[in-house]
């Protein structure tokens, strides 16, 4: 992807110069024509899921209304990061972190071998999906939007959601519906073009001043740097130059918005490379598209930011960045473990009586057995779990 002739970078400066204000200055890209799918009916995004949990996702995220594959996959990626061996302090297991005893009435045969396996990735899939819907029965006579309903009981249980008429008044579970149904956008494979992101030109204005600047493997731009960047560095910082904060590496950076097609392609996307184009967790790279095919890019060490092509064979897709998606995406600790989702405090004393359970599912275990803080009992817990490349913080660095 190296640019070898000062005509070439010329030809790729003419290019921002054009592209961009012919591009990223239009105030929306209007979306046209087909409505967007139903939420049960929605398909995963390419690229987004890894290709052997691609069709079991889709196929128990329309296992009842209240979810879909988009909003399955979220809830699993913000888990785990798809993780199928990740294993939380506080004792959750598996890609879906359950608890055993919450394991030992939801969990599910998803792959039909006879065993229901927290470890296995089929099963933990399966048992996500069957637990959601149990939820969603427990709360369906609530009114309001059935989805985040859902979500809501997932988050600090079925009692609070029935108790409050609706999503309860907890900031971590406010936070919790937004970010998973804002998280699902990214996984929701589009049928319409995507808005183009209004702090674009930002993000590529402050890219465009660090031309020039020599790489450095982990940079962030300190001044104990020399103000040097690595990929995911120097696009942590263009876009937090516009006030979004993405996270600090490429492969999580990738769920920051939804992903348009190569030929949708506007200048402040971001782009990235993957090892493995079927599976997003070997995402290494990321740069940021300035328009004709070219993007400002960090490349490795001995080089300097430049603009080079976008088009090689590890090239997996793009993402539109937007607030809402950056903001829903879970924290990554320094070891490359995801901090899961904060949880509501103590549950009230006064919360009404376990509903009965669906037909053909054992009752729920008492709060006691599951080892969920407070009025989340009745979920899965959720914390740390390895990182999904197996090799910490700087695995998706470049």
């Amino acid at each position: 992807m190296v640019l070898r002739k000062a005509g070439t970078a010329a030809a790729a400066a003419g290019v921002v110069a054009v592209g961009f204000i012919g591009l990223v200055t239009v105030a929306t890209y209007a979306a046209s024509g087909a409505p967007q799918q139903s939420a049960n009916r929605a398909t995963l995004s390419p690229g987004t899921v890894p290709a052997a949990y691609q069709g079991p996702i889709q196929q128990w995220g329309s296992l009842c209304p209240e979810i879909s594959p988009p909003m399955l996959a979220a809830q699993l990626y913000q888990e785990s990061g798809f993780d199928p061996g990740a294993r939380s302090p506080v004792g959750a297991q598996g890609m879906a972190q359950f608890m055993p005893a919450t394991w030992g009435t939801y969990g599910t045969d998803g792959n039909n071998d006879g065993k229901k396996d927290v470890w296995d990735p089929l099963d933990a899939i399966a048992s996500a999906a069957t637990f959601d819907c149990a939820l969603a029965d427990d709360v369906a006579k609530v009114p309001g939007d059935r989805q985040a309903n859902l979500l809501a009981a997932y988050n600090a249980g079925p009692y609070a959601v029935t108790k409050y008429g609706g999503i309860p008044p907890y900031k971590e579970t406010q936070g919790y519906v937004k970010n998973i149904q804002a998280m699902a956008r990214s996984f929701t494979a589009p049928t319409a073009p995507v808005a183009v992101s209004q702090q674009s030109a930002g993000a590529i204005y402050f890219a465009q001043t660090k031309l020039g600047t020599p790489y450095l493997w982990g940079g962030e731009g300190l001044p104990s740097q020399n103000g040097r960047f690595d990929c995911s560095g120097l696009t942590q910082a263009a876009y937090a130059s516009v006030g979004i904060t993405l996270p600090r590496v490429a492969n999580d950076q990738w769920y920051a918005g939804q992903h348009p097609s190569r030929d949708q392609l506007r200048p402040g996307d971001l782009v990235f490379w993957a090892t493995d184009l079927g599976d997003p967790r070997t995402i290494h790279h990321v740069g940021i598209y300035v328009g004709g095919g070219y993007m400002i890019n960090a490349p490795h060490t001995g080089a300097v930011i430049r603009y080079d092509k976008i088009d090689s064979k590890e090239y997996i897709g793009a993402t539109r960045v937007t607030s809402d998606g950056a903001e829903a995406l879970p924290v990554r600790n320094t070891d490359g473990s995801i901090t899961g989702p904060s949880r509501p405090g103590t549950p009230d004393s006064t919360a009404p009586s376990a509903p009965a359970a669906p037909a053909n599912q054992a009752a729920p275990a008492p709060p006691s057995a599951l080892g969920a803080p407070g009025s989340a009992a009745t979920r899965r817990a959720v914390a740390a779990g390895p990182s999904p490349t197996g090799a910490g913080q700087n695995a998706a660095k470049s």
